[in-house]
């Protein structure tokens, strides 16, 4: 009887191990299934059947989760070019290259905002700094509470007409509204424009990190300038590509200071003034427009003629305006003209309203090739009554392995 038992508990013992085994070996040999959450942390699945969108591994394959999310600002508006602020994930449709993408993240207009506002106290402007502080200043009463900014300006370092302006970060992203003012408040002239330098600081320092998950696609560069740069070390396609990257959506308000420019460009170099055009500016021009030119004709600006001298100014006036227009257009911001700096508090409003009815989409693109290619953005919105007019983020460059 006692064999009889034994031998009974030890078959029972061996079925149970059997079966230990074979669950041990069943999940062994069943592929992980790697995929990529809402909220793109990615995530192992073993209890589910598969889904079109998972990707099966088998171990020892390198295991890679693409979870790049796209963000797009978006800004619409009605048949009266009015904002509309009041609408819901529904009312958007997205496509990148013609196919439709699924939007995964969508932020409303009260969902606060990232700006670096970059504030330019060069040349024409350096005698009315008094009167960009205030337009600054009255810019950060029409912000919402929980919106964080960053203040760039220009700072000459040294004395004398040779020491040129660099970029200087006065205050890193905060909400503290009078650490802000502070910083407003101490903002001197400086003695040239270091534009592009600027751009690239407001997309490789202010937003260094990348943003929290409720602040995705909530970023913005605002600034002041004429956009006429005359002292960088990059350039204008450096500084895009940065803006790009980062999805920042790019807003310029554009002071007209050509007439200025000119009346002193045509004085100074007669009666030893100090407004030049810079050796920087001079090959710039000299590349872009007349690239087979001998680059030895351009080093001295009072040396050339009256009229070359007007020329070169007012094309450097045209491209700087184009290179705004196409920053604001390809990222879903705006320019807002301003006639003076006096003018500059009315376009600063129309900047913070525009910032204030945007909505942000986000997506994990269907194509997720590697090949650093340009990817098309498009964005349709409609409301009860029918289509509607969308501003928004044109397009980015897919990363390449």
């Amino acid at each position: 009887m006692k064999v009889a038992l034994g031998l009974a508990c030890w078959l029972a013992a061996l079925s149970v191990m059997g079966q230990e085994i074979n669950l041990l070996t069943s999940q062994q040999q069943r592929p992980r299934r790697v995929e990529t959450a809402p909220d793109g942390v990615p995530t192992e699945r073993q209890d589910q059947p598969p889904r079109q969108t998972a990707e099966e591994i088998d171990d020892g394959d390198t295991v890679r989760v693409e979870t790049q999310l796209i963000s797009v600002p978006v800004g619409v508006m009605d048949k009266s070019g009015r904002p509309i602020a009041k609408l819901k994930a529904e009312d958007f449709k997205l496509y990148e290259d013609n196919r439709q993408q699924q939007i995964t993240n969508f932020a409303t207009t009260d969902v606060p905002f990232e700006v670096a506002l970059m504030l330019d106290t060069s040349g024409s402007t350096r005698s009315e700094v008094a009167l960009i502080r205030r337009a600054a200043l009255a810019f950060l009463d029409t912000l919402r509470p929980g919106d964080r900014v960053s203040i760039l300006a220009f700072n000459t370092p040294g004395e004398g007409d040779d020491s040129l302006a660099t970029v200087e970060i006065k205050a890193r992203l905060t909400e503290d509204r009078e650490v802000l003012r502070r910083a407003i408040e101490e903002l001197g002239s400086s003695n040239g424009t270091p534009f592009y330098d600027a751009l690239l600081s407001a997309a490789d320092q202010v937003f260094k990190e990348p943003p929290t998950k409720e602040r995705a696609g909530r970023r913005a560069l605002v600034a002041l300038t004429d956009g006429v740069d005359s002292s960088s070390n990059s350039d204008y396609a450096r500084a895009r590509a940065a803006l790009a990257e980062k999805g920042l959506a790019c807003y310029f308000i554009q002071i007209d200071t050509e007439e200025f420019v000119e009346d002193r460009l045509l004085r100074d170099c007669e009666s030893d003034g100090v407004l030049h055009l810079s050796r920087t500016q001079l090959e710039r021009y000299r590349r872009i427009f007349l690239p087979q030119s001998d680059a030895s004709d351009y080093t001295n600006f009072c040396e050339l003629g009256l009229f070359q001298r007007m020329r070169i100014s007012r094309q450097l006036y045209n491209l700087a305006r184009r290179e705004m227009n196409e920053l604001a257009q390809s990222s879903g911001g705006m320019v807002a003209l301003a006639k003076d700096l006096r003018d500059a508090r009315r376009a600063f409003a129309e900047v913070a309203a525009s910032i204030g009815t945007q909505f942000s989409l986000g997506y994990y693109p269907a194509n997720k090739a590697r090949d650093g290619k340009y990817r098309k953005i498009r964005v349709e919105a409609r409301s009860s009554d029918g289509p509607l007019t969308v501003r928004a983020r044109e397009g980015y460059v897919a990363p390449k392995s």
